[in-house]
């Protein structure tokens, strides 16, 4: 007997039932944390069924068979499901934060040979750590230079290889660029057809990797500061409270971390950190 259909059959091209719903939820969840309860149907069906037609299948569960087995389609399916949703400037009083509060110690450091290191966890496709650059730097393409020449680096890293892929490029739509402030959009995009392309120098300072938070991390050295925006909101608490306690160890004592603005420090770990602006948290041990 068949599973129920969980979307009108009409309006599929293909059957998609409660256990295919489960089946594909289960993964994701296993894979990297990502909730996808009932209400994500839809989602979950607009996003696969251009895998089914990529590989040339019919059905739900023959492609639940084929990346059970096959770990590229798998990554696929995950990268496909992985929701990237972002913007220049995005919560901009983070970035001012650390303009304001966090870069003059931080620059005075860089001046006496020190080094400063920054993550952007699930960076999406970059808009986030050149962001952080265009806000440090100004419009002062000198002062770019000048952090060339010294220890800053920003690690950026996101799960899906799409969108590391075209944050390593820097190139975006004229649309999204817009939200840039007209000055800094002046200062470092060149036009590139129908796109914007940021200029190398502030490419520079940013390692852009795939990494599943989830998984081990290959990061030996602590963060002064850690960003992960946006992205806990998909986890259940078990998952955030772990997740964070990670990001506690791999802070410096007294580092910095931002979070998202509708996520919270779960009471597991809020004795790990101080509260010190909106949704930004030292570590305190």
């Amino acid at each position: 007997m068949n599973a129920p259909a969980l979307l009108p059959q009409r309006e599929m091209e293909f059957a998609f039932s409660a256990a295919d719903h489960r089946a594909i939820a289960d993964m994701i969840y296993a894979e990297s944390g990502i909730l996808l309860p009932d209400n994500k149907a839809k989602l979950i069906y607009g996003r696969l069924a251009r895998r089914l037609r990529a590989c040339g299948l019919e059905n739900f569960p023959d492609y639940l068979a084929l990346i059970a087995d096959d770990a590229e389609e798998r990554a696929r399916a995950v990268d496909a499901l992985t929701t990237n949703h972002t913007s220049f400037f995005r919560e901009n009083h983070h970035f001012e934060h650390f303009r304001d509060e966090l870069w003059p110690g931080f620059s005075d450091r860089l001046a006496s040979g020190g080094r400063v290191r920054v993550w952007s966890a699930a960076c999406s496709s970059g808009e986030e750590p050149y962001s952080l650059l265009m806000t440090i730097l100004g419009t002062d393409a000198r002062a770019a230079t000048k952090l060339a020449g010294q220890d800053f680096k920003v690690l950026a890293t996101d799960l899906s290889p799409s969108v590391i892929a075209t944050a390593r490029a820097g190139r975006y739509p004229v649309d999204t660029t817009r939200a840039m402030p007209a000055a800094m959009r002046s200062a470092w995009c060149r036009r590139a057809g129908d796109m914007d392309e940021l200029l190398p120098a502030l490419r520079a300072p940013v390692a852009f990797r795939e990494l599943n938070l989830l998984r081990n991390w290959p990061m030996r050295r602590p963060f002064d500061v850690i960003f992960c925006r946006n992205v806990m909101i998909y986890f259940d608490e078990p998952t955030k409270a772990r997740l964070l306690a990670r990001f506690a160890d791999q802070l410096v004592t007294g580092g910095i971390l931002y979070i998202g603005h509708a996520e919270r420090i779960p009471p597991e770990v809020s004795a790990r950190f101080h509260c010190i602006g909106r949704t930004a948290f030292q570590k305190v041990s």
